[in-house]
């Protein structure tokens, strides 16, 4: 029998408000079981993007990545957030490390191919090291994963975090019952102003059909169905209620 390992992805705007990002650090530190933790951090590189009057060019909520920016995405997230967030989880009976996709070559991505866009540094997962990661939560260290990758020839590359945590949740189903939690500064996916309970792949079509589901939660949802398609046990989407059995979150369902 497997044992079980939850996910977490943290984003939004938690990662940009210490007040609410220590309400979900003191969540995680005191879970006494397996956990990896993936971070964003895409407010923060909007804030310091406008302080130094430097471009923010996104598309369809995916950022253009230059030489410059990732430069500056890789010290945001893989140094000053990253570094961070496992300094305060490690304030704990826990020992968390924090790595990016190049550390022990854990995830290999490819450059985006250009094809009406050009996304520019942007990696999309090629291959992960899931008996790396295996090993070290079995020595009891839980990764902390920054949305930087690496190509295997040197160079790194900005890559979705919502993507980096379904592509390992489904990869560590070889080892683990995984558990895939989504959180951001929102309760869930709210339809009619309430927050949706179980969301299942007929429901979300029709609701993207009637544009009640929109914009950013359209790739975090198509990752939570991929998933669940692919032996993640369960994926919830919601805030800091996602910790307890509430119903303000979202739990997502093929069916």
């Amino acid at each position: 029998m497997k044992s079980e390992l939850k996910i977490f992805k943290i984003g939004g705007k938690i990662i940009s408000d210490n007040k609410i990002l220590q309400k979900y650090i003191n969540k995680i530190k005191n879970i006494n079981e397996n956990i990896i933790l993936i971070h964003g951090g895409g407010n923060i590189a909007n804030q310091y993007f406008s302080r130094h009057n430097l471009p923010i060019k996104m598309i369809n909520g995916r950022r253009i990545t230059d030489k410059k920016s990732l430069d500056i995405l890789v010290m945001l997230y893989a140094g000053i957030i990253n570094k961070n967030l496992v300094s305060k989880l490690n304030n704990s009976n826990n020992n968390f490390i924090g790595l990016s996709g190049a550390d022990s070559k854990v995830i290999i991505s490819d450059k985006r191919k250009v094809e009406n866009i050009d996304y520019g540094y942007v990696g999309d997962i090629k291959s992960i090291d899931s008996e790396f990661i295996k090993e070290l939560i079995k020595s009891k260290t839980y990764p902390v994963f920054c949305p930087i990758t690496y190509d295997k020839k040197g160079s790194l590359l900005n890559t979705n975090a919502d993507t980096i945590a379904t592509k390992i949740s489904i990869e560590m189903t070889k080892h683990f019952d995984v558990y895939l939690y989504y959180c951001f500064d929102k309760k869930g996916v709210i339809i009619n102003n309430k927050v949706c309970n179980r969301l299942n792949e007929n429901d979300y079509k029709k609701y993207l059909k009637t544009n009640q589901i929109k914009d950013g939660m359209i790739p975090k949802l198509e990752n939570s169905f991929n998933s669940i398609r692919n032996g993640v046990k369960k994926v919830f989407i919601g805030d800091i209620d996602i910790f307890e059995k509430s119903n303000n979150n979202t739990e997502i369902c093929l069916i």
